[in-house]
């Protein structure tokens, strides 16, 4: 008789995950998991105590794949790839974005607690550069930006439009320039 498979935590997370993505958080049950391994619902339970837990656990690794994906910058302008990214990922994964950003595991950081997060670091250091301003000002063209495009992806994540890169482009395009004349002013 050949040995039982063994159901690892990192097989159930991947399981949680791939359902959150394919037909969102909210079908993500032990259940559900143990379906998609053909398991019984005791690995999964082993691996993870409650399904809160597991859910919090594929939240987790839908952020890191979220972030992976906004750091495929094609763009010239560190800002505006990521922009677009974030845009983009809401057109082509809305479960995750709705997940990670529209449910109640969204525990959120205040958008001054993201502003100084050490990951955001190196993307406000390259934006300085581009743009020669102080951190502080380049903080507050980040804040902008963010906050458009953001609006921007939600619209879209809840199916209320359609992703078009060209014209969302141009209008992410407007905002940035648009900010980083407003602090250049304020700074005169």
């Amino acid at each position: 008789m050949p040995p039982k498979s063994k159901i690892t935590k990192e097989m159930v997370v991947d399981a949680a995950f791939s359902i959150a993505r394919e037909t969102g958080w909210e079908n993500i049950s032990a259940r559900a998991v143990a379906k998609r391994l053909k398991c019984s619902t005791q690995p999964v339970m082993y691996c993870f105590s409650t399904v809160e837990e597991l859910k919090k656990a594929a939240y987790e690794r839908a952020d890191s794949f979220h972030t992976e994906y906004l750091m495929r910058i094609k763009s010239p302008q560190i800002l505006l790839g990521i922009g677009l990214n974030y845009i983009k990922f809401a057109a082509e994964e809305p479960r995750l974005f709705r997940f990670l950003f529209q449910s109640n595991y969204f525990t959120g950081l205040s958008i001054i607690d993201m502003i100084d997060a050490d990951d955001l670091s190196p993307v406000l250091t390259a934006m300085q550069q581009g743009m020669n301003l102080d951190i502080e000002r380049t903080k507050e063209v980040f804040v902008t930006l963010f906050m458009f495009a953001h609006g921007y992806a939600s619209i879209i994540a809840n199916n209320a439009i359609k992703y078009n890169k060209k014209l969302i482009s141009r209008q992410l395009e407007k905002v940035y320039r648009g900010a980083v004349m407003s602090v250049k002013e304020e700074t005169r």
